[in-house]
């Protein structure tokens, strides 16, 4: 994944150092009402632009990260941690990489502790030549001056390719022209003030700010209430619901969700797909420890892991069950792939350890879409489908309705995409037969195989034909 034109993906913005120090607290000090907590691990990881520029590397992706690093100790820290991940580009730092340190009990933060703090020199003509070289742009701006140091720089790339911007309060305002901001609900009020913290409310101060940063939408996330998409002027804003109820720790999630993003946009996707794709990015980020997940920065532990693809099937659900893991299955005709199913393919995926595609067969086609289809026949929309990262096995089944292969596969989870409620999806039954569940995701408008065959079938026409 390299993105437009072969360039990589350049994040700018400012690395923190960020501590973990977990323990056990049972009691209180006996000279102060503080519980005392008993030291059970200390880890120390790179935060801020850091995390976003791992979290955008996972997959192979090139990345580029223009930050300003000193000769603190904790400079070096970050620096060694980052370089096995991505290419690094600096700004002098006169003074210290800050660190915040949090100590944690029973898996809950009791306090956090921040120290250093440095000033970003000028650019330098390494980071000039990599903005000028970059295919996308993410600025995951955390307020310590990196972003200000390159400013005139970054409106210039928002000019030529599509620009990602995650705000901090104490940081700089977006450069006119982004593609996409990711402010938060709290940023959002800060900027926009008033108690209404209702989606009507959100929706009209994502589009206030559109208007305010000239920025083509902005993304307003909303932790497990979704993420509004909106644009200037227009009051009725796009909602992605999360997929699931995440339980973990969220430290990241918004860094996961800018660099996800950001990583859509560079693929060529619409800011939709962009918005869609990281909020399920964010959600199993959550659900694996965000950035308290060791594995994240372990790349070669997580080759060593990484198990030899298995593209039967059944034996991949019976494998992934053996070793505690989500077996996530969806289904349909995939007949001419677009747009959609792709988004709808890559949010499953990110739900649980494998996805398995039930294919409908090219006489179930006929049957459900009538003469004429499919246009594809099983043997290669299955290879279609099976070539995607996103998949893992493909299953093709007869009958008009995919419950008898899914008893077969037992899946942990159903997905469906587009305008369902769970109680109209037949197949919801028969997951609760072994404590399975059905969910739906929203389906990206405007992409359709229906529609695609007639666009084609009208370009076919002869010309000057009624």
């Amino acid at each position: 994944m390299t993105g437009r034109g072969g360039r990589p993906l350049v994040i700018v913005g400012d690395v923190l150092l960020d501590r973990d120090v977990d323990g056990v607290s049972s009691r209180l000090a006996p000279d102060a009402p503080a519980p005392v907590v008993e030291v059970t691990g200390d880890r120390t990881r790179p935060g801020g632009a850091g995390l976003a520029a791992a979290l955008a590397a996972r997959g192979g992706r090139p990345v580029v990260l223009v930050t300003a690093l000193g000769e603190d100790p904790a400079s070096d820290t970050a620096r060694r941690a980052l370089r096995r991940l991505v290419r690094l580009t600096e700004l002098p730092l006169t003074g210290s990489l800050p660190v915040k340190t949090r100590i944690i009990a029973g898996g809950r933060p009791l306090v956090r502790v921040d120290r250093g703090g440095g000033v970003p020199g000028p650019p330098t003509d390494a980071v000039r030549a990599a903005l000028a070289q970059a295919g996308t742009v993410l600025v995951a701006d955390y307020g310590q001056g990196t972003v200000d140091a390159v400013r005139d720089h970054l409106a210039q790339a928002a000019r030529s390719v599509p620009l990602l911007w995650d705000p901090h309060p104490r940081g700089a305002q977006p450069v006119p022209g982004a593609r996409l901001v990711t402010p938060n609900g709290a940023e959002a009020r800060a900027l926009c003030p008033g108690d209404d913290e209702s989606l009507r409310a959100y929706a009209l101060r994502g589009s206030r700010l559109a208007t305010r940063w000239q920025a083509a939408a902005v993304a307003v996330t909303l932790g497990e209430r979704g993420v509004l998409l909106a644009r200037a002027g227009i009051d009725t804003p796009m909602l992605m619901p999360v997929p699931y109820r995440a339980t973990g720790d969220p430290c990241g999630a918004g860094d996961c969700f800018a660099a996800t993003a950001a990583g859509a946009l560079a693929d060529g996707a619409l800011p939709e797909e962009a918005v869609q794709r990281a909020v399920a990015e964010a959600a199993a980020f959550v659900a694996a420890d965000g950035a308290r997940n060791a594995s994240l920065w372990d790349t070669a532990a997580a080759e060593r892991a990484r198990p030899a693809r298995e593209t039967d099937p059944f034996a991949l659900a019976e494998s992934v069950r053996a070793r505690g893991g989500t077996v996530v299955a969806t289904g349909g005709c995939f007949d001419l792939l677009h747009a959609g199913h792709v988004g709808l393919l890559e949010s499953a995926r990110r739900i649980g350890d494998c996805l398995i595609v039930c294919l409908n067969s090219d006489e179930s086609v006929t049957r459900l879409k009538g003469p004429g289809r499919p246009l594809t026949l099983a043997a290669d929309r299955a290879r279609v489908l099976a070539g995607l990262g996103s998949v893992d096995a493909v299953a093709v089944f007869s009958e008009d309705s995919p419950q008898r292969l899914l008893r077969r596969l037992r899946p942990d989870v159903w997905v469906k995409g587009g305008d369902y409620s769970v109680e109209d999806l037949p197949e919801a039954e028969t997951l609760h037969e072994w404590g399975g569940q059905a969910i739906v995701l929203p389906y990206l408008d405007g992409r359709s195989t229906t529609a695609l065959t007639r666009r084609a079938a009208r370009a076919a026409e002869p010309e000057g034909r009624p």
